[in-house]
């Protein structure tokens, strides 16, 4: 995309009625953004959502003189920008009707990993929220996904801190501009950030911070990934508008239970019992429900390892899979009275020392 298409699409999104959904129509319908000017009124009729305001918007020179004004902020501060039609935006956003029309980013993102993790939760993140938080991007490091949240107090940051600690891309995505970063005491976490992974937001270089944007940046959020796991909420709170978003977008939502006397635990119940959630207890429950297969990771990291040492649990299911042969995870679990959710995580724990292997159709065997 050349600096007149980014200049053209610029003053697009700054006429007054015109969001992602109206500037998505009006470039589809003309081809560009820069024949969407040049268009007559009459052309422009016939568009769902435009009208005789609308189209007298258009025609205003302010937007035309904000829209030069952030192009030569960007090619000072050498911002990459992502076109919702180009290759470098995230593919899972683009099939989100009110995905934004650009991204602005910086660091070092690379998308061409399908695994990408949303996790998000309370501000108020307690022992119990880290503790499993830290554990579960461990446990599914071995698969590389990216993490993504907010980059606020609480879950988002302990989810980025995790990711970067075990060499995962992480991607902050933030509700203000990128001349400032919000929480302030996290400045500290940006340059690591931006060498492997960064930070997203579709808001203009004078954006702040304010309450609504927090609203709109959760849908890029739930938008880009392949799922969302809320840690910990209240009753209310921005991460359940984030794990509505997923649901609408026809997204899996995971939950993380808690006891019901917990009020950082309600929210995630709540998404349980009205089943706008899987129950996620350990990343094996994530590794399931979305049928990620170890056979895609490095053989390296797989390898059988000599001397290993197992557990009663696990030298039971490995007898077991060395008398049977292949099973079904279901039939394992009935036969060796294990509940689905900790045969699954027993099994996760057990392709990692190379001793079991998945097959197609949920069946294992034992190296």
């Amino acid at each position: 995309m050349n600096n007149t298409e980014l200049f053209h699409i610029l003053a697009l999104l700054r006429v007054e009625g015109v969001g992602d959904i109206v500037a998505k129509k009006l470039i589809n319908h003309c081809g560009s953004a820069e024949n969407v000017f040049k268009s007559k009124a009459q052309q422009l009729k016939g568009i769902d959502g435009v009208g005789e305001v609308l189209l007298r918007n258009l025609k205003s020179k302010t937007i035309f003189e904000k829209a030069e004004a952030e192009l030569r902020f960007l090619e000072k501060e050498n911002i990459t920008v992502q076109y919702y039609q180009n290759e470098n935006y995230p593919d899972r956003l683009k099939h989100c009707v009110d995905g934004p029309v650009l991204l602005f980013a910086s660091g070092a993102m690379n998308f061409d990993n399908r695994k990408m993790i949303s996790i998000v939760g309370t501000r108020q993140i307690t022992t119990y929220g880290t503790e499993f938080c830290k554990k579960l991007i461990e446990d599914l490091a071995v698969f590389n996904p990216i993490i993504v949240s907010g980059f606020a107090y609480g879950v988002d940051i302990v989810a980025h801190q995790a990711a970067m600690e075990n060499n995962l891309q992480t991607i902050g995505v933030l509700a203000h501009g990128l001349t400032q970063i919000y929480p302030k005491p996290h400045k500290r976490y940006v340059a690591k950030m931006e060498r492997n992974g960064g930070f997203l937001t579709e808001f203009w270089s004078n954006a702040n911070p304010d309450k609504e944007n927090f609203v709109r940046r959760n849908r890029i959020v739930a938008g880009m990934s392949e799922a969302t796991v809320v840690i910990e909420s209240a009753e209310k709170g921005g991460s359940l508008i984030t794990a509505n978003v997923a649901n609408d977008y026809n997204r899996d939502v995971f939950a993380v239970p808690g006891r019901i006397s917990d009020k950082y635990s309600q929210g995630c119940n709540d998404l349980i019992k009205t089943q706008r959630a899987n129950l996620l207890t350990s990343a094996a429950d994530l590794i399931y429900g979305l049928n990620w297969e170890l056979k895609e990771v490095t053989t390296k990291s797989v390898q059988k390892q000599l001397f290993v040492s197992l557990d009663y649990d696990e030298q039971k299911i490995y007898d077991y899979l060395q008398k049977s042969g292949k099973q079904l995870l279901d039939v394992m679990a009935l036969d060796c009275d294990f509940p689905i959710f900790k045969m699954s995580s027993i099994l996760l724990n057990m392709e990692l020392k190379g001793l079991v292997r998945p097959l197609p159709g949920k069946l294992f065997e034992a190296v």
